[in-house]
């Protein structure tokens, strides 16, 4: 039956994709004339034929069509495709959302993989007992972080372009008669003539809060009523699976990094993260004043019919004794009277009047009562579901919405520090002590309740700043709640001393003290971030260290005995490849899970996995799975990154199958409800394994990136890396320090440039020599196939492999190679790519026993295929004006060329669905 589906739905995904590209040729006729549309027809069906035959002569012909072109033809040439990739993405999306209804339309013994209920009844399947399901229900916890990470390169008005047009898809399906269908061809023929008007490319670079309010679109549109859905339907399948009431907790939530994380971005100052506060305020207040005004239209309940709760009469004239002011209309409606003032008091809360809600519990409290008074008369079971929406609304995003992270580099803090501990002699040169000095003086000014900084000492600019960022936290704590602001992350923590400094300064805003009995309060988790491959092999012996200093043991008792470790995926695989940088990922978490465990310390890992399968991306219930299992019991942290926000949360159903495939996942992993053989890995034997191939890929790694002197050249030559950081994507810079080292290239631009050029070195390079190295010297092929078939995370390590070697596509990237200056550097190095690319492929087919790479994603390695020939002129392109630009950088044509390269630069990444 599910084959049914599968084919049903590939059938409807071409049915949408040629539909969509009918209504995009009328808009070229329209807006370009013939000469646009017979050019573009043209080129598209030689690269589909080149596709399928490699015959030269096509690729020859095409390249003479390409070069051919002049402006303005040329631009509207390369935005036509980009166009179409766009319509591409959508019409995919709308094929996952009918696909997920045409399960929930099946016979009931009909479950789609991954869902929620597919999840409860693993459970039930398994005899898990009603009180194991309420300890994992308490056991349960998933963070996602949304941050501003420079990686989506669509504009949000493209984007609201696209939802309309996928709404539209949508209604297409439901609608019967030929006048419906017909309007609503017409409307998607507007949209795609608006999508066709609209400038693609940012001007300039998007301000921090207009950062801030690009990720908060997503919570307005879809996360304020998608996470209250996962939360109530679970609860329902457990009601009707196990017959008796769960109370299911608010274990799925969402945060955010952005306004909060300052590594690197001199625009994030302390006011601008209390201004996102404030943003985030003003936004889950007039989200709370639509649902309760929705819910007002349905509680038309008249007291002279029904008996409400004294509690709620009370809690009227109490409200009348202060908003005398306000007109309430027919006192019969009494729900509708009570909700009238919970609106009014919303709106003052929103003025920050005194008579507003001091703190989301108090709004709460207000619908409890309505929801006690209601039980009264009305059944509990069905309950009223908008009225528990609403309720679980405020649980959900308090007034805070969001929690807000924040995140600045170790040596930030050791620079304030030195300066205060130099002007307050406590020590001359703070930063020339040993790390042992260092630990020995800010324990000891740990248990100094005295302050060291005073309100009129003056300080430099960076100093301050970061004072600045503390006190803030403190004022957020006090205006908006502790949920605003939990987490202080440290970037590049290296030694004890870099947790202890933040510690210091939390003293110094109030947010840390010992008190005279001993007692120590904190209000803030400080927590690690392990980048490099240096920091994940040292991170347990780290860690270990600050658990037995006695004071930290007490921070930790005051935060409920919960360490937060974040684990950097974007820089460790960019400094060992991404073979050894998820092996030494997974090994740190365990081992420093196992020292957590011997000092009764609950761990919460927070992923900082990109979109791309360079930074650690891939499916988000894939991710979860590859960990250790022993880690996803204390909770999980994600983050969801540039354009994994649009391709996950920018429609309803999309977002809600994603969630719910991420909450069915642990549920099952954390009861060890896996494959008996899953249970036993890694085995040593196995662990043993990973570890070989690991050194042996960081060799070869190594021996690239590191040893080869035309290395950087290369990449500088064969990438748009240069041109990448005109496209104007984030707030952030390119490279930190304004530096050229190799060191200082940010993860991002280092993953996006390897994408464009189709190379997608970092996603795959120096695992075919480590995993054949292995077989050779071990004759043990048959070990790795176990290891694939009962494995999760080498599952997911060689399945992010094909997918990775499946987006690759070295004939295009040999164009790229030939953009270097020498090509003796070009040639050589691109051979040794070619080489490495062919040995990982045949690892892969191998270990998987497979003919072709992605068989056992038949949807994906066809959604691939009909994406090439689309994205193919669009890497011609780029390549022709790249080269052209870097000839004629000093004349007056430079501007054209190089708007001409960001449109490629776009059409390339929505058609790799993966920029950085």
């Amino acid at each position: 039956m599910e084959t049914k589906i599968d084919e049903r739905g590939t059938v409807s995904l071409h049915r949408d994709v040629d539909y969509l590209s009918e209504l995009l040729d009328d808009v070229l006729l329209h807006e370009g004339g013939e000469e646009l549309l017979e050019k573009v027809n043209k080129i598209r069906t030689l690269a589909k034929t080149l596709r399928e035959t490699q015959d030269p002569k096509i690729e020859d012909q095409i390249k003479q069509e390409i070069s051919g072109l002049e402006p303005p033809l040329r631009q509207n040439v390369i935005r036509a495709f980009s166009v179409n990739l766009h319509l591409f993405n959508i019409a995919e999306q709308n094929y996952r959302s009918r696909r997920r209804r045409e399960y929930q339309a099946q016979d009931t013994d009909i479950i789609q993989p991954g869902s929620l209920e597919d999840g409860v009844n693993k459970l039930l399947e398994n005899k898990v007992s009603p009180e194991m399901v309420s300890n994992l229900l308490e056991t349960l916890s998933l963070e996602l972080i949304i941050t501003a990470h420079p990686t989506e390169a669509t504009r949000r008005t493209i984007l609201q372009i696209h939802k309309r047009i996928a709404d539209l898809l949508k209604a297409w399906d439901y609608a019967y008669t030929r006048y419906e269908k017909k309007v609503i061809e017409e409307t998607i023929m507007n949209e795609i003539t608006i999508l066709w008007q609209t400038a693609e490319i940012r001007e300039k670079k998007p301000s921090v809060m207009k950062e801030v309010s690009n990720g908060l679109y997503y919570f307005d549109k879809v996360l304020f009523d998608v996470l209250p859905r996962i939360h109530q339907d679970l609860e329902d399948l457990l009601y009707e699976k196990y017959q008796q009431r769960f109370h299911v907790p608010s274990f799925l939530r969402f945060g955010s990094w952005i306004g909060g994380d300052r590594d690197g971005n001199p625009n994030v100052k302390a006011t601008t993260t209390f201004e996102t506060l404030k943003t985030h305020r003003a936004l889950v207040l007039r989200k709370y004043i639509e649902s309760v005004s929705k819910l007002s239209e349905l509680l038309s309940h008249s007291a002279k019919k029904v008996n409400v709760s004294t509690e709620l009469v009370e809690s009227i004239e109490r409200d009348e004794s202060y908003l005398d002011k306000y007109k309430f209309n027919n006192r019969d409606e009494i729900y509708r009277v009570k909700i009238s003032m919970i609106i009014q008091k919303l709106q003052y809360t929103a003025e920050d009047h005194e008579h507003g809600y001091q703190h989301a519990e108090d709004l709460l409290a207000d619908l409890k009562i309505i929801q006690d008074s209601l039980y009264n008369h009305h059944p509990q079971n069905p309950p009223i579901k908008l009225l528990e929406k609403v309720i679980r609304q405020v649980e959900l995003f308090g007034f805070h919405l969001a929690s807000l992270d924040i995140r600045n580099h170790s040596g930030e803090h050791e620079s304030a520090l030195a300066e205060v501990l130099h002007l307050v002699n406590i020590t001359e040169d703070y930063k020339g002590l040993s790390e042992e000095e260092k630990v020995d003086v800010l324990t000891k000014v740990l248990q100094d309740p005295r302050p060291m900084i005073s309100i009129y000492d003056t300080f430099t600019e960076s100093t301050q700043e970061v004072i600045n960022t503390f006190r803030m936290i403190k004022r957020a704590h006090d205006t908006f709640g502790d949920r605003a602001i939990e987490v202080y992350l440290i970037s590049m923590t290296q030694s004890v001393s870099d947790l202890l400094e933040v510690l210091v300064l939390a003293k110094e805003a109030g947010l840390y003290r010992v008190y005279p009995d001993g007692t120590v309060k904190s209000k803030l988790h400080v927590a690690p971030l392990l980048e490099t491959i240096e920091d994940l092999q040292n991170g347990p012996g780290m860690i270990k260290q600050l658990f037995d200093i006695p004071l930290y043991r007490d921070h930790l008792n005051a935060r409920n005995d919960l360490q937060e470790i974040m684990l950097g995926y974007s820089d460790s695989s960019k400094d060992g490849g991404t073979l050894t940088a998820n092996w030494e990922l997974y090994k740190a978490q365990q081992d420093i899970h196992d020292i957590a465990s011997r000092y009764g310390v609950k761990l919460k890992y927070f992923h900082g996995r990109g979109g791309s399968l360079g930074r650690g991306g891939g499916p988000l219930n894939a991710s979860l799975l590859s960990q250790p299992p022993v880690t996803l019991g204390d909770g999980v942290k994600i983050t969801e990154q540039g354009e994994v926000l649009s391709s996950r949360y920018l429609l309803p159903d999309i977002a809600y199958r994603s969630l719910e495939q991420a909450t069915s996942t642990m549920m099952t992993a954390i009861m060890g409800l896996n494959d008996s053989k899953q249970k036993q890995m890694p085995t040593p034997e196995a662990f043993e394994t990973m570890s070989e191939i690991s050194e042996i890929a960081l060799k070869k790694y190594g021996s690239l990136v590191f040893e080869d002197d035309g290395f950087l050249t290369y990449f500088n030559q064969a990438t748009p890396l240069n041109e990448l950081g005109e496209l104007n994507i984030g707030s952030r810079p390119m490279k930190r320090k304004g530096s050229n080292r190799f060191e200082d290239l940010r993860a991002i631009p280092w993953v996006f440039a390897w994408t464009q050029s189709r190379q997608l070195l970092p996603a795959w390079f120096a695992a075919g020599t480590g995993l054949k190295q292995f077989i050779d010297k071990t004759n043990k092929l048959e070990l790795l196939q176990h290891m694939y078939n009962t494995w999760p995370f080498f599952q997911a390590t060689i399945n992010n492999l094909q997918m990775a070697l499946t987006k690759a596509d070295l004939t295009t990237a040999k164009e790229y190679a030939e953009m270097l200056e020498d090509q003796e550097i070009g040639k050589r190095i691109f051979h040794k790519i070619k080489e490495e690319y062919n040995l990982t492929k045949e690892m892969v087919l191998q270990i998987t026993g497979q003919t072709e790479l992605m068989d056992h994603k038949p949807n994906i390695r066809e959604s691939v295929k009909l994406r090439n020939p689309l994205v193919d002129p669009l890497n011609l392109f780029q390549v022709d004006l790249i080269t052209d630009l870097r000839k004629e950088s000093e004349s007056d044509n430079t501007d054209e060329l190089l708007t001409e390269v960001l449109l490629t630069i776009n059409g390339v990444a929505a058609g790799l669905r993966n920029t950085g």
